[in-house]
């Protein structure tokens, strides 16, 4: 089993990795986290633990700001000194929520309440959901903006396009809202689903669900129109690559 900690108190991660280890000697500990940041951008991260030990108050905020920022689907079993953030625990994936310090029998009983919830006894059913995950893992499904001092997860599905302004490059979704990412369109090509996502021409890939109308071209081009944008936008379909835009819209 894959373990992720996220603690900011060094002694009481330290405590915990010994439990873990006792308990289960084949346990994985994949790593020590102490930040709201750093957890927002490990759980981007592969490969992705099985289960989440996590403290509620870290360094830099309350753990519940992660859970705003992205989704997390992982189950968590929360280790906090204090008992007033139980309910608001229990709705974002919690098994248990103990209160520290930890001990051992608190902890194993807490892991097998974890394998009770999550064990898949049936192989098929667990070789299947491994393949399912492993294939939707293929391709990147969110990117992580900064905002100032604050952080937004903005899902791939509802990016409209992605483009090149002064030499930067910067994903709008589907408000007409742009964000500056750290990546070249060339990166992007190999990250994103071409199912969903095809590149137009030098400075612009487009999202299949964000195209309204097609119109021809000069030169044998195509011009397209995409929603929640101003139609004084050109987003043309470079003339090498029309023949395979037909086909990735068609199919």
């Amino acid at each position: 089993m894959n373990i992720l900690i996220i603690e900011n108190e060094i002694p009481a991660a330290d405590k915990i990795v010994k439990l873990l280890k006792k308990i289960d000697k084949s346990t994985t500990i994949l790593g020590v986290i102490e930040t709201v940041e750093e957890a927002i951008n490990r759980f981007q991260e592969k490969p992705q633990p099985d289960l989440v030990l996590m403290d509620i108050q870290l360094d830099d905020g309350l753990c519940f700001e992660i859970f705003e920022t992205i989704d997390v689907d992982i189950p968590i079993i929360f280790t906090t000194a204090y008992d007033e953030y139980t309910l608001k625990a229990f709705k974002v994936n919690s098994v248990d929520y103990l209160l520290k310090p930890i001990d051992e029998e608190s902890l194993r009983s807490a892991l097998a309440k974890y394998r009770k919830l999550y064990a898949d006894k049936d192989p098929f059913k667990r070789d299947f959901k491994k393949l399912i995950q492993e294939f939707r893992s293929m391709y990147k499904s969110r990117f992580l903006i900064k905002i100032g001092d604050k952080y937004k997860s903005v899902p791939a599905g509802e990016i409209g396009h992605f483009h090149i302004n002064e030499r930067n490059v910067f994903l709008s979704d589907f408000h007409g809202k742009d964000y500056g990412i750290d990546y070249s369109l060339e990166q992007l090509q190999n990250i994103l689903d071409p199912r969903k996502f095809f590149r137009i021409n030098r400075e612009c890939i487009v999202n299949i669900d964000s195209i309204s109308l097609m119109y021809s071209y000069s030169s044998s081009r195509l011009q397209l129109t995409l929603k929640n944008m101003d139609k004084s936008d050109l987003f043309v379909v470079s003339r090498d690559k029309v023949a395979d835009f037909k086909k990735w819209i068609d199919r």
